[in-house]
């Protein structure tokens, strides 16, 4: 009974994933040679985990990136002229830290799109707030932002 009481009351705490990892662990017998030191580790990791990628999904959905993809699918084909070592280098994010922006230039269809919600995702990843915008959309929102007072929300 006081199993269930405990479930129950870190259920209301909102912390439904250490209640199911602690139920997990109550009902694996391979669990109960471990200390409770270890046991209890492996439910904040569980709880602590669960957060993180709560947190990433929610910056990625708040990002409004238009497709979802990633630094490390880049094909570095040679006709591409891709700088490898520039673009480890940004994977970083110190550009972010350092508060540096970041301007993609190119011809169409070069992939500027792509390596934007390619550094939004990393962004995101690393906890930054990002928010996609194609540069019309950008300029009519600040525009917009500059006249109603809402300018620094916006940035």
């Amino acid at each position: 009974m006081l199993n269930q009481q405990t479930i129950e009351k870190l259920s209301w705490m909102h912390m439904a994933t250490f209640a199911r990892e602690y139920k997990r662990q109550m009902e694996d017998p391979s669990c109960a040679p471990l200390t409770f030191d270890e046991r209890f580790g492996m439910l904040v990791d569980a709880e602590y985990t669960s957060r993180q990628n709560k947190s990433v999904q929610n910056l990625l959905k708040k990002a409004k990136l238009r497709q979802s993809a990633c630094l490390e699918d880049i094909s570095y084909t040679p006709d591409r002229l891709l700088n490898r070592d520039q673009i480890r280098q940004l994977s970083t994010g110190l550009w972010i830290k350092e508060k540096h922006n970041l301007i993609l230039t190119g011809a169409t269809g070069t992939g500027k799109s792509y390596f934007a919600c390619a550094f939004g995702n990393m962004a995101c990843r690393q906890g930054t707030k990002t928010r996609y915008f194609r540069v019309p959309r950008l300029l009519t929102d600040l525009a917009i932002a500059r006249g109603d007072g809402s300018y620094n929300k916006l940035m």
